[in-house]
């Protein structure tokens, strides 16, 4: 069994309550929960923790990478929305020599169907004559669109066919916890792939996994690295 997890909790919404919930469940400690209301986040509120996962906004993500390099604390992002700073990141952690974590989704059963995915996407390049497309909705309250997971979802399946891009349909209503949808379509029959989170709780548990994965490590990781550990390849 690993050790017991020293937590520091960046945000406290709905991810963050729920990873809260089963850290607890698992035997971890919540040590310090920062967000706008009891901040700011600083590298002295930190030092007692083994590891940070954040689940605030995108906004945010380069001042807690900060203050977390600052107290030799690695972290875990699950916050989406800032790809565009991901190279400055890059650079900070690994002059700091510090650990770091980033995924467009913490899903193990989404990091199972892109795999799945990309390999039904190279067979259908090689037998011709299907065009992919793709769908996702997810709740009205999602900020960014498409979704991180679709545009992985987008990557994986034009390297697939050449490079060759094609627009993924967005949709953004009510509750939506999050849908994903991959198809090929052809002449004489479609195809479609699917994936739908029932609930929160797999990103959760996937942001704890990576948490357990990143102590003791340096360098900056994306999730799929932590999948591909589990997974064998």
């Amino acid at each position: 069994m690993p050790a017991p997890l020293r937590i520091a909790l960046l945000g406290y919404g709905r991810m963050g309550q729920l990873v809260a919930t089963l850290a607890a469940e698992a035997g971890h400690e919540i040590v310090v929960r920062l967000d706008e209301a009891n901040g700011p986040i600083t590298p002295e509120r930190l030092r007692d923790c083994d590891v940070a996962v954040d689940f605030s906004v995108a906004e945010a993500v380069e001042t807690h990478v900060a203050a977390c390099l600052a107290a030799g604390v690695p972290l875990v992002v699950g916050t989406t929305g800032w790809n565009d700073r991901l190279a400055a990141v890059r650079q900070r952690v690994e002059h700091a020599g510090g650990g770091l974590v980033y995924g467009a989704n913490f899903s193990i059963g989404v990091h199972v169907f892109c795999r799945v995915v990309e390999h039904a996407a190279t067979l259908f390049e090689r037998v011709g004559g299907y065009a992919p497309f793709l769908e996702e909705q997810h709740h009205a309250m999602k900020r960014d669109a498409p979704s991180g997971t679709a545009l992985v979802l987008e990557r994986l399946v034009s390297d697939a066919f050449g490079g060759q891009r094609f627009e993924v349909a967005v949709t953004r209503a009510g509750h939506i916890p999050g849908t994903h949808r991959v198809g090929f379509d052809g002449l004489p029959d479609q195809v479609l792939l699917a994936h739908t989170a029932r609930s929160r709780e797999g990103f959760a548990q996937g942001a704890l996994l990576a948490a357990q994965w990143i102590v003791g490590r340096t360098g900056i990781y994306p999730f799929e690295a932590v999948m591909a550990e589990v997974l064998g390849g």
